[in-house]
């Protein structure tokens, strides 16, 4: 329905000749021709006057100085920062929280608190009491907090009174401002980001914060971001590329926030272009996990040059109870799957996924927050000074090889074309060295030693697993001294000094340079020096016993398996030389003359001869099979028992030559010299006992252990010997004699010792 016109107002009075109220609101707002506003309120309506005025209400706010005020808080330690952000100190004081493993301690401190509660209402002096069990309650402080668990660190890492990031951010800058949105309509709590100073340098900060009690722990999403914190995050990681403001990103998440808005809002593409966006990012980024990093939810803001960690923080792809859950079926099996994931700050660094360790007080990070954000900020400003000397070229590739590195992986594998068409996983996995503990390697070893001797005793079953259990130690041992290399600093001269090497090996025409000779063995010097000083030196001298042992068993069984082969050719040979029809025929007519007339000198004469002609043919064999025939003779024994008796007169001329042998023979000389031609009864028992006493000191030199090893080893091989030469002669050689001084002369005796050649 059309509204009805209305009449424009009329004013009657002064007014009532010019110009209609609408024509005068239609002009100019503060005045009509020059007539104020406030003259036009008093103006008649009509025939009855009203006076009336316009006036404007302006709404009072709080007045904020901007950006930083002179008055700062002298409550907070962030002082001037408590105005520009509303995370304020807490007003009532967090409640203690005991963590499980740390109930003895408390037992300790209750015992301290109990003793000096008794000194204040007796009035009697527990000082050394008290001094004591402080003393005590330190060293189980210590003690606890230098062998923690995995597990333990997981708990550490999510004590509800560790410091967030807030918290480290106020006391290690000296201006921070928060900025907030991420330009789509949101601004995610989980996610804080701002620009801060340290040291008059601007740094754009971001992280994850979670809350100090629950109703900020509700309001924070207890740390768990959506796609718009992330969104947030890659704004002002465009802003700071942008201005050129290197980034430090703080991580403190369990994981994104997995619920079903959050993924419907693409969860996983924020994260994603997170990843991407923070690879070409052309300004230093510094990561610092002060708690737990959870998943991608903690590799959203990552992705950096240096990756720090707190001392007490842990970095996995899934928690403890959720790998526990999946691989053992139950949350319990969590502290055996947090020490199988190697989530830890100082495993991280062996895994070269971490850069560095940020320390922590003895209790944790909680037990005293000042001093551990001022190792923070040592750290970023360390590892700042070292990104900034790179330009955008080498800050990129830095970045990238940083990330290029991590994992194991194999090369010169071919694999079938169908396999990569398909992706097929490999048949053969991934071996990643330095895996492997000392403990599981010893029992792989002890397993494959078990394995080797049930082979020897067993002629038919051979040992398996020796070259692949060889190969795998090659890998850790080459693991090791890399380890040992990056360890003493020498890492990088030896990756240089490696490519120079196979530059020079690469061009055949020109021969190595003599520098480049010397440069490798000054550095091989250089490293075999230091090596003792590496941390990982019992590992590697480890590695490198068993590498050693493996090998000898390897080459046993080699060198045993060509012996086997050899005889058994041996004996073949010799089976079919003795079963020629002509040797055959010889052997048989000597054994029926033997058996007819016995054993004459005439027998003796063929026999001889006969052995003669058969070892002849042998040695032939021997040498067609590429094998040598040693003779050896007696002069050999009889060179050791001529060593033998030099060894025994030097023993007792030592003896002779002792104080106490000579004081006894002129002693004796003396006796004898007293005497004279016919000695009394008592000169004779004297003489007799003097010359009892020198030949028992004779014998007891003589029954050295040593030496009675030696005379009983030189009798078994000459033994040995002899009856090997009585069953190639028939008898024993002629002028050889039996004697207990081991004093011999050994006729010839014919021995094969096999060899290759």
């Amino acid at each position: 329905m059309a509204a009805s016109p209305q009449p424009p107002v009329a004013f009657t009075g002064n007014l009532a000749s010019k110009t209609s109220a609408s024509d005068l609101l239609r002009s100019s707002s503060n005045s009509v021709f020059g007539v104020p506003l406030r003259a036009l309120g008093r103006a008649q309506i009509g025939a009855k006057r009203r006076d009336f005025a316009i006036s404007a209400k302006i709404r009072k706010v709080k007045k904020r100085e901007y950006p930083w005020p002179q008055d700062p808080d002298p409550n907070v330690r962030g002082g001037i920062l408590s105005h520009l952000s509303p995370f304020k100190p807490l007003k009532e004081k967090p409640k203690p929280v005991t963590l499980d493993f740390e109930k003895p301690l408390m037992d300790l401190q209750k015992k301290i608190i109990d003793v000096q509660r008794m000194a204040n209402e007796t009035g009697l002096d527990f000082s050394d009491q008290i001094i004591s069990l402080e003393n005590k309650y330190q060293q189980a402080l210590k003690d606890l907090y230098t062998h923690l668990t995995p597990i333990q660190r997981v708990n550490i890492a999510r004590h509800p009174n560790r410091p967030t990031f807030l918290d480290h951010v106020f006391n290690i800058t000296e201006k921070f401002v928060e900025l907030h949105g991420d330009r789509c309509g949101y601004d995610d709590p989980a996610v804080v980001t701002g620009l801060g100073t340290i040291n008059g340098r601007c740094y754009m900060f971001m992280g994850h914060q979670k809350g100090r009690n629950t109703k900020e722990n509700i309001q924070r999403n207890f740390g768990m971001p959506t796609p718009h914190g992330y969104r947030k995050a890659m704004r002002m990681m465009y802003y700071a590329d942008h201005h050129g403001f290197p980034i430090v990103t703080f991580i403190d998440t369990p994981g994104a926030y997995a619920d079903l808005k959050s993924e419907a809002l693409g969860q996983g593409e924020a994260i994603a272009h997170n990843l991407r966006t923070m690879f070409g990012l052309k300004v230093p980024i510094i990561s610092i996990v002060i708690g737990e990093g959870g998943s991608g939810g903690a590799l959203a803001i990552g992705c950096a040059n240096k990756l720090l960690m707190l001392e007490n923080a842990v970095f996995y792809v899934a928690s403890p109870e959720a790998c526990a859950a999946i691989l053992w079926k139950t949350a319990k099996a969590s502290p055996k799957a947090a020490e199988k994931l190697k989530i830890t700050a100082e495993e991280l660094c062996k895994l070269q996924i971490a850069d560095s360790v940020v320390p922590e007080p003895l209790g944790g990070a909680h037990a005293d927050q000042h001093w551990t954000s001022q190792q923070i900020k040592t750290a970023i400003l360390d590892a700042m000074d070292e990104l900034l000397k790179m330009d955008k070229a080498e800050l990129l590739k830095h970045r990238y090889q940083k990330f290029r590195k991590l994992g194991g992986f194999q090369e010169g594998i071919p694999i079938e074309p169908k396999k990569k068409v398909n992706m097929k996983k490999k048949d053969s996995p991934i071996i990643q060295p330095g895996k492997t503990s000392d403990l599981e390697l010893k029992d792989e070893v002890e397993k494959l030693k078990q394995q080797i001797l049930k082979a020897r005793e067993s002629s038919t079953q051979k040992p398996t697993g020796l070259k692949v259990m060889i190969e795998k130690l090659k890998r850790e041992v080459d693991y090791e001294f890399s380890e040992a290399a990056k360890a003493l600093g020498l890492g990088d001269k030896i990756v240089m000094v490696r490519e120079e090497f196979a530059k020079a090996r690469n061009s055949n025409d020109q021969p190595v340079n003599p520098t480049l000779k010397e440069k490798i063995d000054k550095l091989k010097t250089e490293f075999n020096q230091k090596l003792v000083a590496a941390p990982n030196y019992a590992s590697l001298k480890y590695r490198l016993d068993m590498l050693q042992e493996m090998s000898k068993a390897q080459n046993f069984s080699v060198e045993s398996s060509k012996a086997g082969e050899l005889k058994q050719e041996i004996n073949k040979r010799f089976k079919e030389l003795t079963e020629q029809p002509d040797t055959k025929q010889k052997i048989e007519a000597l054994r029926t003359e033997i058996e007819n007339s016995g054993i004459s000198e005439e027998v003796k004469e063929k026999s001889l001869l006969l052995k003669d002609e058969l070892e002849s043919e042998f040695v032939a064999i021997i040498k067609s099979l590429g094998l040598y025939v040693h003779l050896p003779s007696f002069v050999d024994a009889k060179a050791k028992v001529d060593e033998f008796n030099k060894e025994i007169n030097h023993v007792m001329e030592d003896v002779v030559s002792s104080t106490d042998m000579k004081n006894k023979i002129e002693l004796l000389k003396a006796e004898v010299a007293k005497a004279g031609k016919t000695p009394d009864a008592e000169s004779k028992a004297k003489i007799q006992a003097l010359e009892q006493q020198i030949k028992q000191s004779l014998v007891n030199a003589m029954s050295f252990s040593e030496l009675q090893e030696k005379h009983e080893k030189l009798k078994a091989e000459i033994s040995e010997g002899l009856e090997s030469s009585e069953g190639a002669n028939g008898s024993l050689p002629k002028g050889s004699k039996g004697d207990d001084n081991l004093k011999h002369e050994h006729g010839p005796k014919v021995e094969v010792n096999i060899a290759t050649n």
